[in-house]
């Protein structure tokens, strides 16, 4: 069974720095692609940025470029998103997500696997 953790939510002032993890478990060397979504309280679910197993794609949403890193950690079952220069808008839940296709995709519906959340509060 797949399961998905984040972690490193929290409240933090505008400008701000803060790192989410996401642990993945139960994944066969057929998962290529991870990435991060978030949704603001009354919004739907958008993407953030996505990268492939080993790294030679990433994309990453106009809003966040220049600002976020996505990164995976060496065993390849962990992603992490980095996230500086943070604004108020940026306040949402984020979730990782898998899924087996080997370039990601920036679409929510073509992930198969979700971690439940974790808040990211940023203060003005």
């Amino acid at each position: 069974q797949v399961q998905l953790v984040e972690s490193g939510g929290g409240l933090v002032q505008a400008g701000g720095s803060l790192r989410l993890s996401c642990a993945a478990s139960g994944l066969t060397s057929s998962f290529y692609s991870m990435a991060w979504f978030r949704q603001a309280p009354g919004k739907e679910r958008e993407f953030v940025a996505a990268c492939s197993r080993s790294l030679e794609n990433m994309y990453y949403a106009d809003s966040v470029k220049g600002r976020f890193t996505i990164s995976r950690g060496n065993a390849k079952n962990t992603v992490y998103l980095q996230m500086n220069s943070l604004k108020p808008e940026d306040t949402a839940v984020y979730y990782c997500a898998a899924d087996r296709r080997s370039n990601p995709s920036r679409t929510n519906y073509d992930y198969e696997y979700w971690g439940q959340g974790t808040q990211v509060t940023v203060s003005s």
